[in-house]
C-alpha cells in the first residue's frame, strides 16, 4: 500500500506551535524529509523509533525529490517538513510539480507563519480599526528578483501593516525604501527565530531600527514587521464587533447603558 506524501507546515520554531495534526503526522512517519537549517531538530523529538529522518539544507531539489519518490515507492509514510507555513515562501510548488510529473498524490497541512508567532510575542494585532485593516507580506529584492511592481516603495504607498520576509541582511535598504511614503517615527519590530529558545524582538523605529539590529548582530534568520499598529501604548478605536448597540445575527442591538 502507497501513502500521499504530506507537506506538513513545522510552525516557528516552538514545537507546540505545530498544529495537532502536524505532530500526529511526524508520529506516523516513516521516512521524514526536513529543512534542517531552519526547522529545530527538537521538532522531530516527536518521531517514532526506527523513523528515517534526511536533512534537505544540502540537498539540491532533484535530491530531495528523489528522496520522497524513493519513500513513496518503497510504501513509507513520507512528510516533508517545511518551516513556518508551507504556502509562504516554503518553495514547495516546485517539489508538487515534480510529484505531479510521476504521478505522485501529496497533502499539505498548514502550519503557523513567523508574522503570526511574532505579533503574539509582542501582544500586538496586525489590524487595527481605524489604523490598518490590511497587511501585506512580501520581501525586498535579492538572488530572487520580486518584480517592479511589487517593490517596497510601491507596496509602502498604502501605508498599511508590513511583514517582511527574507531581508533583514538588506535591512538599510529596506528603510531606505519605506522611508518613502512612512514617516522616520513608524514603529518597526524586527523579530529573530521567534518561537526559538534565543528569540529577541527588537523594537524601533524607521529612524532607529538599523543601528539597533545591528548592535544585536542580527543578519538572517528574522522577519521585520512595520506599521502603526506596533505603537507601544496605543489605544485603538473599539471594533463595532462588541459595541452594544451594533447588531448582528447572533446578538440584537442594544442601548448603550444595556
Amino acid at each position: 500500500m502507497r501513502h500521499a506524501i504530506v507537506f506538513v507546515g513545522a510552525g516557528p520554531g516552538d514545537p507546540e506551535l505545530i498544529t495537532v495534526k502536524g505532530r500526529r503526522l511526524i508520529e506516523e512517519a516513516d521516512r521524514i524529509v526536513y529543512a534542517g537549517s531552519l526547522v529545530p531538530e527538537r521538532l522531530l523529538a516527536a518521531r517514532k523509533p526506527g523513523a528515517e529522518i534526511f536533512d534537505s539544507a544540502p540537498l539540491t531539489l532533484t535530491e530531495t525529490h528523489a528522496f520522497l519518490l524513493e519513500g513513496y515507492r518503497a510504501g513509507l509514510r513520507v512528510v516533508r517538513l517545511h518551516t513556518g507555513d508551507p504556502g509562504l515562501y516554503g518553495a514547495v510548488r516546485e517539489q508538487m510539480d515534480l510529484l505531479d510529473r510521476d504521478g505522485v498524490p501529496y497533502e499539505v497541512v498548514p502550519g503557523v507563519t513567523a508574522a503570526f508567532a511574532a505579533a503574539a510575542a509582542l501582544k500586538r494585532q496586525l489590524t487595527l480599526p481605524e489604523v490598518s485593516q490590511t497587511v501585506i507580506f512580501t520581501r525586498c529584492s535579492g538572488r530572487t528578483p520580486v518584480p517592479e511592481r511589487e517593490s517596497l516603495q510601491s507596496l509602502a504607498a498604502h501605508r498599511s501593516t508590513l511583514a517582511i520576509y527574507l531581508s533583514v541582511h538588506h535591512l538599510d535598504r529596506v528603510v531606505e525604501d519605506l522611508l518613502v511614503h512612512y514617516p522616520r517615527e513608524t514603529p518597526v519590530v524586527v523579530a529573530y527565530r521567534v518561537g526559538w529558545p534565543d528569540e529577541r524582538l527588537v523594537q524601533g523605529t524607521l529612524e532607529t531600527i538599523v543601528d539597533r539590529v545591528r548592535s544585536e548582530g542580527i543578519a538572517r534568520q528574522a522577519l521585520i514587521l512595520v506599521g502603526e499598529v506596533l505603537e507601544i501604548g496605543r489605544q485603538a478605536p473599539r471594533s463595532k464587533l462588541y459595541d452594544a448597540g451594533f447588531e448582528h445575527g447572533f446578538r440584537p442591538g442594544r442601548t448603550r447603558g444595556d
